[in-house]
């Protein structure tokens, strides 16, 4: 049986060897390639989660906005309601958040608190609106001593922002009556006369702002004091509300207005994938049409407010979107890109891999000739070696089985040479075997003599 196993497998034609090399070469690279995939992760998440604000703030707005763009590109952007930018601000820095994009206004964290995360550029400014009801008599901040002033919930950037100011001005703020409305309830508190003033840091675009920037019942406080304010608070700056931007109609407001502002930065958390990065990126041009406070082009801005920009924002705001993402319908351009990216490591796997298989197919060519070549060399010193007047018909017999065989053996071209020399070598120990009688003796020298050994 272990014979006839032999003679099969050196009977097996070569295509068959061919195919279990090219399907060991398969299950390699396979292989490496899921293996590459696990490890690299390429692939973009199909959903993301962001941190928006309270309603009635322009977050909420922005966040629909993304929202909407990231859509057509088959991602769906989930929004979380939060109090605001401090909020936001925790929950992009909890691991065990599912947030992992927000918006965060100026002055709220530093690269070391936050060395997670990453900015995606400045997107706009953000006014600290402070609104009064009309016949309040508050023309500043000290003015709001004993009145009830809303100064947003707790984890809001409006918050923040307003209670350093109010502390700038006065040591004493018990006798404010410190509410913490969202925008739009502040706005309706206001309107309705509950409240005295509202203040809240949001963009132009806020639906709050808009409610009562253009209402009778409602001033908008002026800082004239904004550049003592800067200087004491570097990441404020100073933005002018000119007169009747509100409502030419009714000319509201009635006067130019100078207000404190910061600017909001979009915000990810740093392994957020590249992909996304760049949707966002490109999303993120809805801040770039001219509003009150900003040009046309003006943002987003590649702009670290407190955080450092990321990489890929980097190379965004220098060369644009990756060249296959801009020509490409996005899932199609990232796989494009995932392809070149493993090009380069599966082609160092396939090179030695390639040779390492070449050399073991040239192995199991010349196995199937070398096997009848190390039986012929035995039976050719069993030739040398026999006895005077012993039989060679036992010997004929092997060497019959033998060049059988070889008759039955499949190579490639390359190696025909190789197979034709073996048979040529059997005929001639053949010849010698036919010749040889019981009362003759075969020469003895083996170098001279042994033409079993393949050149």
């Amino acid at each position: 049986m272990e014979k006839l196993s032999e003679e099969e497998s050196a009977a097996a034609p070569p295509r068959r060897d061919l195919a279990a090399v090219a399907i060991l070469a398969s299950l390699i690279i396979v292989a490496g390639i899921v293996c590459l995939i696990a490890w690299l992760h390429p692939l973009p998440p199909r959903t993301i989660t962001m941190a928006t604000g309270p309603q009635g703030s322009a977050y909420v707005e922005y966040g629909k906005r993304y929202r909407e763009i990231l859509a057509h590109d088959g991602i769906n952007l989930m929004l979380v309601s939060t109090a605001g930018a401090v909020e936001n601000l925790a929950r992009l820095r909890d691991p065990r958040s599912e947030v992992q994009i927000g918006f965060l206004s100026g002055g709220l964290t530093s690269t070391s608190a936050s060395p997670e995360l990453r900015s995606l550029g400045a997107i706009a400014y953000e006014p600290l609106w402070l609104f009064t009801r009309t016949g309040a008599a508050i023309q500043e901040l000290p003015d709001l001593q004993a009145k009830r002033l809303s100064i947003g919930p707790e984890g809001s950037a409006t918050r923040v922002l307003s209670l350093e100011l109010l502390k700038l001005n006065t040591k004493d703020i018990g006798s404010i009556q410190l509410l913490g409305l969202p925008p739009e309830e502040a706005a309706g508190e206001l309107l309705q006369g509950r409240i005295d003033a509202a203040s809240m840091l949001t963009s132009w675009d806020s639906p709050a702002v808009q409610r009562l920037i253009i209402s009778g019942s409602t001033e908008l406080m002026s800082f004239p004091r904004a550049d003592a304010y800067i200087a004491l608070k570097p990441y404020l700056t100073k933005v002018i509300v000119p007169t009747g931007v509100g409502d030419l109609a009714t000319n509201r407001p009635p006067h130019d207005v100078t207000l404190l502002a910061t600017r909001s930065s979009l915000v990810v958390r740093e392994d957020l994938h590249p992909a996304v990065q760049y949707l966002l990126l490109e999303a993120a041009q809805v801040h770039s049409r001219a509003e009150v406070f900003q040009k046309p082009g003006e943002f987003p801005a590649a702009e670290s407010v407190d955080l450092p920009l990321s990489s890929h924002a980097l190379h965004f705001y220098k060369s644009g979107r990756p060249f296959l993402q801009r020509y490409l319908p996005f899932w199609l351009a990232i796989m494009g890109e995932q392809l070149l990216v493993l090009a380069l490591p599966v082609a160092g796997i396939l090179y030695p891999l390639a040779n390492g298989l070449s050399a073991l197919y040239a192995w199991s060519m010349r196995r199937r000739i070398f096997m009848i070549y190390g039986e012929l060399r035995w039976l050719e010193s069993e030739l040398v070696d026999r006895g005077a007047g012993q039989s060679t018909d036992r010997l004929l017999a092997r060497l019959k089985d033998l060049e059988t065989r070889a008759q039955r053996v499949r190579v490639a071209s390359p190696y025909m040479s190789m197979l034709y020399t073996l048979k040529a070598h059997i005929d001639l120990v053949r010849t010698r075997l036919e010749r040889s009688s019981p009362g003759q003796s075969l020469p003895t020298d083996r170098e001279s003599s042994n033409p079993s050994s393949p050149s």
